[in-house]
Formats: C-alpha cells, sequence, structure tokens
C-alpha cells in the first residue's frame, strides 16, 4: 500500500514525455479544479497533444525551389530554364516573372510542381480544404472532391455548401472576392463535364 508521501511524488517524465512548462502545468490545474477531470488525465492529455504535434515545415530555400522547377524541366541552370519551350509555354499566362526574389520562384513551384511543403494544410483567409485559393489553381481540392470520381451533381453540391457561406449576401461569413473564386472554380469543373 502506497503511503501519502509516495503518491503525491510526482514521476519523473519518460524520454518520450516532455516536461510540461508552468503555464501549462497552472493551467491543467485550473482545468481541473473548475470541471472536476483529474490534473493526471489533463497531464496525458498535453504529454499527447505535444507528441502528436506536427511542426510546420519550413518554408524552401530560393536554391531548393530552382532545384525542383530545373528538376521538373530537365535543366541545370536558369539559362537553361529559359531557353527551354516547355518552360515557356507553361510561363507565357504568368507574366513577367522576377526571378531574382523566391516569391516568383513560388508562383512557379505553386503552378508547375503543387503546393509548396509550408503550405500544405494552410488555414486562414482564402484556405479551404487546406489550400490558399487565391493561390493555388487545384478546384478539385478546394471543393474537397475527387477529379476521378466525382460526378455532376457532387460538384454542384460541393459549390452549393460553399456558396452558402461565402455568398456576399451572407452578412456573417460572405466574401465577395471568395465567393468570385470559388465560382471560377465552379465554372472550369463543369464546362468539362
Amino acid at each position: 500500500m502506497a503511503t501519502a508521501t509516495q503518491s503525491r511524488k510526482k514521476k519523473a517524465p519518460s524520454k518520450t514525455e516532455k516536461s510540461l512548462n508552468s503555464l501549462i502545468q497552472n493551467e491543467i490545474a485550473r482545468l481541473s479544479e473548475i470541471h472536476g477531470i483529474s490534473q493526471s488525465e489533463l497531464e496525458s492529455f498535453a504529454q499527447f497533444v505535444i507528441a502528436n504535434h506536427r511542426k510546420q515545415p519550413k518554408p524552401l530555400k530560393m536554391t531548393e525551389l530552382k532545384q525542383a522547377i530545373f528538376k521538373q524541366f530537365s535543366v541545370t541552370n536558369l539559362t537553361e530554364l529559359r531557353k527551354s519551350g516547355s518552360f515557356q509555354l507553361a510561363t507565357s499566362s504568368l507574366g513577367k516573372l522576377d526571378l531574382s526574389k523566391i516569391a516568383g520562384w513560388e508562383i512557379l513551384y505553386r503552378k508547375l510542381i503543387g503546393v509548396l511543403p509550408h503550405e500544405v494544410n494552410e488555414q486562414g483567409y482564402g484556405c479551404i480544404n487546406g489550400i490558399n485559393i487565391f493561390n493555388y489553381d487545384m478546384p478539385w481540392q478546394a471543393f474537397g472532391l475527387n477529379p476521378q470520381t466525382a460526378t455532376t451533381e457532387q460538384i454542384k453540391s460541393a459549390y452549393r455548401d460553399l456558396s452558402k457561406i461565402y455568398h456576399p449576401d451572407n452578412r456573417e461569413t460572405g466574401d465577395a472576392k471568395i465567393f468570385d473564386r470559388l465560382t471560377v472554380f465552379y465554372k472550369s469543373l463543369t464546362e468539362t463535364f
């Protein structure tokens, strides 16, 4: 049988556990008292959250972006890239890009390769289903649909659901800019069916 002194002693955190700072411990104590949940359960939950928290990948450096674009077009440098006919065709609608700045390379990556690692599951203004609809032309993902299996009715339904949220007439969540972008996505998908 454990003595009172033994039951009050805290075990040292294991190698996989991180010690909780005093701010978190104080909040656990407060929540435990208010809601009647044992402190050990809340501490276990806090440890679970810490252990399973995925760190957001860091943005790619300019050299990493360049290498990805060069690989995409099977070239080794900027001079070869600019001469590449397939690169010229792929970027003709983008206008003049400033490739002396990282923003220009990020635009190329988004357009030609896909979602930047640090923008996966993005949140915030203009983000729907994990992508920023102003940075990516990915209507299938924005609508949460599979391009191989989605029907016209599913596209319409997804558009209707999002329209209810973002239509400018909705006083709480309406946004004309987002609604217009979603309408462009909808038209691009329904014109192909």
